[in-house]
């Protein structure tokens, strides 16, 4: 585990040694070429058609005649598949042992324990949550099907589709308007990505 660890730092050090370096090449050229790093901006701009993207939002599908024709056999495998869950989360695992087996002794195994805990409590929380609802599906379905469309809620997407939609040149504006400062900024940013990366990758 700690091989896939250090196989993972490795990756993710290297990407930022290619987004650093071109993020340097980008910064030379806001401040020695800015028409050309303008131009290059117009032909990477695209425009998407958000609306044939999201078409699969607005299909409905319907469950409630598989959940609520056979509510003990979904509410039965339900609630034993959270039992058993539940049983796993407070018996079986080891979070020290997982922590010590992931983080190894470092200094970042506590704050990986504290995530580890914290994933837990939540899966068992999880857990309780689907034994109470299988097991009301399986008492009283009614019941179930009424507290569904109570919380059955209808979500207009349409105004934060516009918004997607709408093509904004402010930022562009702004960044060419200043692009000896967004250069060296952007310069000073991405040497401090490669330095760090080559740092931690000859380390």
């Amino acid at each position: 585990m700690n091989i896939l660890w250090e196989i993972g730092l490795q990756a993710v050090e290297i990407m930022t040694l290619v987004v650093g370096i071109l993020g340097m090449a980008m910064s030379l050229l806001f401040v020695f070429a800015s028409s050309t790093a303008r131009n290059l901006s117009t032909i990477l701009n695209r425009s998407m058609d958000i609306d044939k993207k999201l078409l699969f939002l607005d299909k409905s599908i319907r469950t409630d005649e598989l959940i609520y024709g056979h509510p003990l056999i979904v509410g039965g495998g339900l609630a034993t598949a959270s039992l058993f869950a539940l049983i796993f989360f407070y018996f079986k695992v080891d979070i020290a042992e997982f922590t010590r087996i992931v983080f190894g002794s470092t200094q970042t195994s506590d704050i990986g324990e504290i995530i580890f805990q914290t994933v837990a409590w939540i899966g068992k929380l999880a857990c309780f949550l689907g034994l109470a609802l299988g097991l009301c599906l399986m008492v009283s379905p009614a019941t179930m099907r009424r507290v569904e469309r109570k919380l059955n809620t209808w979500m207009e997407t349409r105004s934060f589709v516009e918004k997607l939609d709408r093509s904004s040149h402010d930022l562009d504006a702004i960044i060419f308007r200043y692009p000896f400062f967004f250069g060296l900024l952007g310069g000073a940013i991405s040497c401090l990505m490669i330095v760090l990366s080559i740092l931690n990758l000859l380390r």
